[in-house]
């Protein structure tokens, strides 16, 4: 029995590098999709024609080098191996590529072994493998473009009390509800009340749907050790850029990803030891 969860551990962890591939592709187009139906609306709103443009989606145009425009081939695209083999350069132009790449790739991969070495090949380990994969992609997103596209979060919420409801999670699904409830209204009253008082946005509206997404996963009783998490790891890191000048124009650093941050370890750790983590 444990060959057989180990054999389909190993399967989730190749599928993973293949999501993982998929995921860059989306971290990285998403936002450029988003941008181009933007100017769209507004060209649209003025009266005027939208700008033309080729196809641009998930799918087209065939991936490709953005300094010289080289067409990445089949092989080229091998998750993690084709990296290593290029030695982390374009074959065309010899440009560097994003190491994150890889990453994504090895870190999708590690989370889907996690999900099924945990729950079994069931629909448990399915939709925690999809919570993970969308938390990934929200966080780099973010952490990108100062974007949570409601296009992930909304999924992702929605996905949340599906599985409760189903008893896919083991949170009962009006534990889940009124989880998206708190963590919406929750970060929505500390938006108002930081506006109010310094007449600045502490943060947007894509976190208050992520957080109560978050709240439907784990339940209500979950937030207050995600939240903790997220702040403090937020503040040191915020910290660390500061004193490295790695700070963006205006002084911010995105909190969704550290919300995400906090999700996947309430997910691999459970919520309470969040708590002993941070020494409360």
């Amino acid at each position: 029995m444990q060959e057989l969860r180990g054999f389909e551990a190993v399967l989730a962890g190749i599928l993973g590098l293949l999501i993982g591939s998929f995921l860059n592709v989306v971290i990285y187009r998403l936002p450029k999709i988003m941008e181009r139906q933007w100017a769209a609306e507004c060209a649209e709103m003025s009266g005027s024609s939208p700008p033309k443009s080729e196809s641009f989606n998930l799918m087209l145009p065939p991936s490709r080098c953005q300094p010289c425009g080289h067409q990445i081939r089949w092989y080229e695209n091998i998750p993690v191996l084709s990296y290593l083999l290029l030695r982390g350069q374009c074959s065309a132009c010899g440009v560097s590529i994003s190491l994150r790449y890889p990453l994504v790739e090895l870190g999708t991969a590690i989370l889907f072994t996690f999900c099924v070495w945990t729950w079994g090949s069931s629909p448990t380990a399915l939709v925690w493998a999809a919570f993970s994969a969308a938390l990934l992609t929200l966080g780099l997103i973010d952490w990108d473009t100062t974007l949570l596209p409601d296009d992930i979060t909304l999924p992702l919420l929605w996905g949340g009390l599906v599985a409760s409801a189903l008893q896919w999670t083991n949170v009962p699904l009006s534990a889940a509800l009124w989880g998206a409830v708190a963590g919406y209204l929750s970060l929505w009253m500390i938006y108002w009340a930081f506006k109010l008082i310094t007449g600045k946005e502490g943060m947007g509206y894509g976190d208050f749907k992520l957080f109560a997404a978050l709240g439907v996963w784990f339940g209500w009783q979950a937030l207050i050790p995600i939240i903790l998490m997220a702040s403090v790891i937020g503040v040191m890191v915020g910290i660390a850029m500061k004193f490295s000048t790695g700070l963006r124009e205006g002084g911010y650093v995105p909190f969704g990803p550290f919300l995400a941050g906090a999700g996947l370890t309430a997910m691999v750790f459970g919520p309470q030891s969040i708590l002993r983590f941070i020494g409360l």
